[in-house]
This record gives structure tokens, sequence and C-alpha cells, in this order.
């Protein structure tokens, strides 16, 4: 612009029309010098020159930290604006196609299982046991025990479940004095009298198998007067069990001693070892079934998660709604993040991470306020010939 400014005063008394590319060019020079000026105020002092109101973003660099915190906080980090940016994601229809894939349950059912040993190697024997016990016991303090089996007794009933269980255990008392006749028999003939003849032994014997299999006979007949009464004391115990307190009060007493008890407190312990032992084995082989049965697991969650949209909705919303609150209760934390890296960014950095983003826009600000003084210089010189015409 300076050599057009120039070339076109020296030749404008020849052509004359060359006064508006001068006029151009003297004001566009005029542009092009402010903005460059207004442009690099904002990074530096213009020639190193301490000028006033120069060098804006490093002498502000605290303030525009703070600013750009406040400003996420409160238009970007908002209850409205997260949801919004949230309400068409589909967490759950993502999640289930990812787990349909092999190699990403594969992925995970790894992961899960690897982390089994460090698990189970926190927990003692010991602590294992008395957790099952007092977890059992603070579940069933306020659960009234003795209507909770009655109830469960009559849906037995009901089902006509208890009959079944009164057969099988009479099938298996018979089947019990039939493989142990001969021990009976033994036991009868030890407890004779030494004078009694065998016979009359083997009679009382023949005699004692004949009552005992008379009566099993008796209680699996239906129409029996066992069975009538086997009936009646069910019905009494249900109606016991649901109004009698001596009854709740044998119950809780039976089941504190039994979780007290040290011998189920040892037989948690050894079954929690078994379990364990037979965990970190499975955990510890790349084929195991464990692994096996977890990623099968994850693969059936996610086919039935991707064709169950009313299950998918309502994944969605819960997972939506925890992503909200979960960011929303934490934007001081990120806010402050924020704060404390622009803190630690030294004036010349920032100013410089600045620049560098929107450096070729700023470049297009010079050209363009070049070029806009140029085209107001022309309008001015047009302005003053009308004028001098007149």
């Amino acid at each position: 612009m300076a050599g057009l400014f120039v070339a076109a005063r020296l030749l404008q008394p020849r052509y004359p029309w060359l006064g508006f590319a001068g006029a151009f060019a003297e004001a566009a020079m005029v542009g092009g010098l402010a903005d460059w000026f207004a442009v690099t105020a904002l990074f530096r002092h213009p020639l190193g020159l301490p000028i006033p109101h120069t060098a804006i973003i490093p002498r502000n660099k605290d303030r525009i930290g703070a600013n750009i915190a406040e400003f996420l906080e409160h238009n970007f980090i908002t209850p409205e604006v997260v949801r919004d940016e949230l309400k068409d994601v589909d967490f759950a229809g993502v999640s289930a196609r990812w787990l349909a894939d092999d190699a990403n349950s594969r992925a995970v059912a790894e992961r899960l299982v690897g982390t089994i040993p460090a698990v189970l190697n926190m927990i003692e024997d010991r602590d294992a046991a008395e957790f099952v016990g007092g977890t059992l016991a603070s579940s069933l303090k306020d659960v009234r025990l003795a209507p909770v089996l009655a109830q469960v007794l009559s849906v037995l009933v009901a089902g006509g479940q208890h009959v079944r269980l009164l057969q099988k255990v009479l099938g298996l008392v018979g089947n019990a004095l039939d493989e142990n006749r001969s021990y009976i028999r033994q036991k009868v003939h030890e407890h004779s009298p030494k004078w009694m003849p065998r016979m009359i032994d083997e009679k009382f014997f023949e005699r004692l198998m004949d009552g005992i299999q008379s009566i099993l006979d008796d209680m699996a007949d239906e129409e029996g007067d066992w069975r009538a009464r086997f009936h009646d004391a069910i019905d009494e115990l249900i109606h016991n069990l649901e109004q009698s307190p001596e009854y709740e009060e044998r119950l809780r007493a039976l089941l504190t001693r039994g979780l007290g008890h040290p011998v189920f407190r040892a037989y948690v312990a050894d079954v929690w070892r078994d379990v364990r032992a037979r965990l970190l084995a499975s955990s510890a082989s790349p084929d195991s079934r464990l692994l096996l049965r977890a990623q099968d697991a994850l693969r059936v969650f996610a086919t039935a998660l991707g064709q169950n949209e009313a299950v998918r909705a309502k994944l969605n919303d819960w997972l939506k709604s925890f992503a909200v609150d979960a960011i929303v209760e934490r934007r001081s934390l990120i806010v402050a993040v924020v704060r404390r890296v622009i803190d630690k960014w030294d004036a010349d950095t920032i100013a410089q991470k600045v620049e560098l983003h929107v450096g070729s826009d700023l470049q297009f600000i010079r050209i363009n306020g070049t070029l806009v003084g140029g085209v107001v210089g022309v309008l001015l010189y047009s302005l003053s010939l009308l004028l001098g015409g007149h």
C-alpha cells in the first residue's frame, strides 16, 4: 500500500484518475497499521514499547482464567446444557452393541475375572465367617421368622408338596429298614436275654419289622388315620407359627444359637476356603469355565438389552440422570482445574497459545482492516471531489 501510494502521487499529475488509487492506498495504510497495532496490543507491547493498555492478555492472565472458569461453570456445565447434550445419546444401545462383539465381551470378562484374586486375597477366612454370620443376623433381625415359615408351609401345602415330602421320607425309611434287616436282627439278638430261645428272638424280630412296616403303610395310605393326623398337625403348626409369639421366640433363639455356634462358623470358613481355592484356580486359567461363563453372561446381557427397548430406555434415563448429577455436582472441581492450569501458565505462554490458535484469523483482521480503510479512503476522496466541485 505504501508503494501504491508513492506511485499514485508521482503519476497523478499525468493521470488524474490515480487520485482514487492514492486515496485508497493512503487510507489502507492507516487501516492496516491501526489493525496491526490493535491485534499486536492484545498479545504484547507493539514494537516493545510499554504503551498503556497494550499486552492485554498477558497483563490480565489471571482475570481471564477466572472469567473462563466462571463462564464454563455458568454457561456450559449446567443441568440444562448437560441434559440437552445427553438427551440423544443411547448409552445402553451403544454398550449392548459393543458387548455383543466377542472380542469386547472377552476383554471385559478377562478384566472382571482378573480382579478376583486381588479381592479374594484381601479377605481372611475368619472375616468371611464373621461376615456371613453377621450379615445373616442383621438381615433377619427385623424379620418375623415364624410367619415367614408359616407362609412357606402354606405354599407347600397348597401345592401338595408336603405330601410328596412325606411319601419321600416314608420311602427312605422303608428302604433303610430293608437294607438294614440283618443289622436290626443282630441288635435284637444282642439285647435279648441269653436264656431266651433263638426262635422266639426271630419271631419277635419278624413281628417288630411287620409292625413298623404296617405303620409305614398306614401313614402312606391317603385315606388312613395317620394321613388325617398328619394334615391336622401341619395345619396346627401353621396356625401356631402365625399366631403364637412363643414359636417366634423359639425360632429366633434357635437361629441365634446356630449362627453363633463354632460349628457353623467353622463350616462357613471351610466352605469359603474351598470356594476361594476354586475361584483362584479358575481365574488363573485362560480357558477357565468361570471366564467362559462370564463372557457368555455378558453376551446374553448385551443381546437381551439390545432387544428390550423398555429396559434400554429406563437404563438410559438412569445413566443420563446419573451423568447430569455427577457432572453438575462436580463442576466446581472442573472449574478449579481450569483455573489452576491457567494460573500455572506464564503470561507469554498463554499469549502464544491464544495467538497460535487464532493466528490465521488475526492475519485476516489486518488484511480486512487494510481493505476497509482503503474503501473508506476512496469514499472520502470522492466526497471531497464532490464538495470541491460545488
